[in-house]
């Protein structure tokens, strides 16, 4: 494992894994294998050091990092070990009748050299977890953390090398300039994760090298309330979905819209359950984070100043970057913080007459990264479900959606496109080789010109 902060080096390094990539280092299940214990072994080993960046980050407590990050990331190389030999297997399939004697196959292959830009908000998970795919397909890849995680980034660069092998991986610290360096090579993947702005910018630099390109963007995820919905365990889910990582996360939910009947009711329980959570005082409990800096913790304010009624919360102190957690009753319309995707602890609760009402409220919007529906009633969750679309709905609680191996997480629209996690990472970096294989003993000249009125005859009766 290596690092690079030298723009002027960028080439040389991708050069190096392409060459280091043709060699057949990966080309086995058991070197694969070896890579993905060895980034367990670095989850095991460097833990405190992990949790300690993701405090002086991010302000994360010391259990949302364990879980969050740490966990997170065994559990994604754990589960790509266990399956890899039968992830790696040429799949049969069926041929057409017209091309007997003949079997098909389905070959997954490396794409071969990825580049993974990530995130600050999980600057560790978000560049390593996508790492996971990237080598149990066989890929080499260049990892580029963010540089807005200065600790975690450091740790990555400094910590890394010590566990993978130098000439299929590299970190490439940096901001801005490094970036830039980065997608003017061409990869044969770029992974994404971040928001739209800039995920446009990775698009446009991968159209150059008609680089395939896996977007994991944001947006604002819906949350709907039915009155149907059980209010105590949904208002303990929604905060805690919402206040998790200071509500710097991609899938938090950015907004309730809950039916008219149940709002009051709704909203005493949010209070109640911000108060369980944090105390009295939110800015003195060590289990709520910080926002990762003032540039964004000023975003924050904005949107708050920009309409609604603050029924919880409000307070907050630049100089330590703290964000209370806030609920804002009914913004108007056009208001920042119904524009924009929040990515803090604010969180709108919008009225509406009914869920029929909350759906079509949804589908005006983009498509979002995430769908969350608190509701009892069966043919509610089948309506909400079947007339929305999201990268991915969880029912009856928020975030845990993307914890299932089983359950690719993606977006859709202007939240993404692709989808990572389980099985869906190896996907994610192999191209999926069609073969069909046909013997020679039989090669009747019907196939063959003359095309004959006879052979057009037989054609149209058995083809």
């Amino acid at each position: 494992m290596q690092t690079t902060s030298t723009t002027e080096t960028i080439p040389q390094v991708v050069a190096r894994l392409r060459q280091s990539r043709m060699t057949g280092k990966l080309a086995s299940a058991a070197a694969r294998k070896e890579q993905l214990r060895r980034l367990v072994a670095f989850s095991r080993d460097c833990e405190t050091a992990i949790i300690d960046a993701l405090h002086a980050d991010l302000g994360r407590p010391a259990f949302e990092a364990f879980a969050s990050e740490v966990v997170f990331l065994r559990s994604e190389a754990e589960y790509a070990i266990s399956r890899l030999d039968r992830w790696m297997r040429a799949r049969r399939v069926s041929t057409p009748l017209f091309t007997w004697p003949s079997a098909g196959y389905v070959i997954p292959e490396p794409l071969g050299v990825a580049l993974v830009i990530g995130p600050w908000n999980y600057p560790l998970q978000l560049v390593l977890a996508p790492l996971v795919g990237a080598l149990a397909a066989g890929c080499s890849a260049v990892v580029k953390p963010s540089e807005l995680a200065p600790a975690t980034s450091a740790l990555l660069a400094s910590r890394l090398r010590e566990y993978l092998d130098p000439d299929l991986v590299v970190v490439v610290p940096g901001a801005v300039e490094e970036t830039q360096a980065l997608l003017a090579e061409r990869f044969d993947l770029i992974f994404f994760t971040g928001g739209e702005t800039v995920g446009r910018i990775v698009m446009e630099a991968a159209a150059r090298h008609l680089t395939p390109v896996v977007l994991e963007l944001g947006g604002k995820s819906p949350c709907l309330v039915d009155a149907s919905a059980d209010l105590d365990a949904a208002a303990r889910r929604i905060v805690w979905g919402k206040t998790y990582n200071a509500g710097q996360t991609c899938v938090a939910p950015d907004y309730v819209l809950a039916c008219r009947p149940i709002v009051e009711p709704l909203l005493d329980k949010l209070k109640g359950a911000i108060a369980a959570f944090f105390g009295p005082d939110p800015r003195q409990s060590t289990d709520f984070g910080r926002i990762v800096n003032q540039r964004h913790h000023r975003r924050l304010v904005r949107l708050l100043e920009g309409g609604g009624t603050v029924v919880a919360g409000g307070k907050h102190l630049e100089a330590e970057r703290y964000f209370e957690p806030t609920i804002l009753l009914d913004p108007p319309p056009g208001s920042p913080v119904l524009d924009e995707e929040i990515f803090g602890p604010i969180l709108p609760v919008i009225t509406v007459e009914n869920i029929a009402e909350a759906v079509t409220r949804v589908n005006a919007g983009p498509r979002p990264l995430a769908l969350y529906l608190f509701a009892q009633d069966r043919a509610t969750e089948r309506f909400v479900v079947g007339n929305t679309s999201s990268g991915g709905v969880a029912v009856n609680h928020t975030i845990l959606h993307l914890t299932a191996p089983e359950l690719p997480f993606g977006g859709v629209g202007a939240s993404g496109f692709g989808a990572y996690h389980g099985y869906a990472s190896f996907q994610a970096f192999s191209h999926m080789k069609s073969v069909l294989r046909k013997p020679t003993w039989f090669d009747p000249a019907f196939f063959y010109p003359p095309y004959t009125k006879d052979k057009v005859r037989a054609a149209r009766r058995f083809l």
